[in-house]
């Protein structure tokens, strides 16, 4: 069973996962995650292609998802250097210090525990870079690279290696990974494939298909069936 909520600051949700068993797709959606399991902690990349991970019976999770560009002031390591990777928090921090968040979440909520240190954190981490999440809303409203780079006063180049330091990859791809979202949110509402192509931006069904295909690596019928195996 997974369950999701809103943190207690902007862009953090908390979410748990119990009793799963079996494989699941994660799906790339720019984000990055820290992640409660078996009394560790692990970070999860931004992916820019579906991940499969295998849930063991009776497995027990806690985790922090942070929205695009947000990772990287949380966890204070550039996400290009965990893209498509899985990574123990005590392998990017000193060994002490993620023992001690580890150590508060031992027999507690770890949830609760997770979204109270994440308020914490942030506080800590200073003001937030506007850059980041003001990129993010203009890819997913399908604006094109070049206009927002002259929109935020940087040349295309300054754009990429910003956004490769924020969300693991240039906003090209995001923009993909990010209009990815959009269709399957259109997909899962009952929206009409061809539809669904048209309002997220793919040049035509075809070009969704590939799209999704390319990135989750299977069709888009079989991600919205909710009982689907991976």
């Amino acid at each position: 069973m997974y369950e999701e909520r809103a943190a207690a600051v902007p862009g953090v949700t908390v979410w748990t996962r119990e009793n799963g068993g079996g494989s699941y797709r994660v799906l790339p959606d720019g984000c990055m995650d820290l992640i409660w399991y078996d009394g560790g902690l692990l970070v999860a990349g931004p992916d820019t292609r579906a991940f499969v991970a295998d849930d063991p019976p009776g497995g027990s999770y806690a985790g922090l998802r942070f929205a695009p560009g947000l990772g990287p002031l949380v966890l204070g390591v550039p996400a290009r250097e965990l893209r498509d990777r899985r990574v123990p928090l005590d392998a990017l921090w000193p060994a002490a210090r993620a023992g001690r968040l580890a150590d508060r979440l031992g027999g507690r909520d770890a949830a609760a525990v997770l979204d109270a240190w994440a308020v914490t954190r942030l506080g800590a981490a200073g003001p937030v870079d506007p850059l980041p999440a003001g990129v993010a809303r203009a890819l997913a409203a399908g604006r094109p690279v070049g206009a927002i780079a002259a929109g935020t006063g940087l040349g295309e180049r300054q754009l990429r290696r910003r956004c490769e330091a924020a969300f693991g990859y240039g906003p090209k791809t995001l923009g993909r990974v990010l209009r990815l979202q959009r269709a399957l949110e259109l997909a899962r509402g009952g929206t009409a494939f061809a539809q669904v192509a048209a309002v997220a931006g793919y040049a035509d069904q075809a070009h969704l298909a590939r799209e999704v295909k390319s990135l989750a690596g299977v069709p888009l019928g079989r991600l919205i069936q909710p009982t689907a195996p991976a």
